[in-house]
């Protein structure tokens, strides 16, 4: 009888700590899907940033066009470009939000 129940005893003790270890494990995991949720909001926002800054290299090199070249025909297929760029920014911020 003694056997038995030291045995019971020792799968008892072995299933609570598997236990504890698998309510470690599921912190680990909810600790690392916030983290993993934290880096993709901040991959958004640098893209965000990235576009913005893509944006203004844009208008400055419409800028630079314009004050080297009077060509208006030139000067509408830039400005028209740069509109498409604008459009196509905002609904990406509005499938984001």
């Amino acid at each position: 009888m003694f056997d038995f129940e030291t045995s019971l005893l020792g799968i008892d003790y072995k299933v609570r700590k598997i236990i504890e270890q698998n309510n470690a494990l599921k912190a680990e995991v909810a600790r690392l899907n916030e983290a993993n949720e934290e880096l993709r909001e901040t991959i958004k926002n640098q893209e965000l940033t990235i576009n913005q800054q893509k944006e203004e290299t844009n208008i400055l090199k419409l800028r630079n066009t314009l004050v080297q070249k009077g060509d208006s025909a030139e000067i509408k297929l830039k400005i028209n470009q740069l509109i498409r760029n604008i459009d196509k920014s905002l609904s990406l911020l509005t499938q984001i939000d």
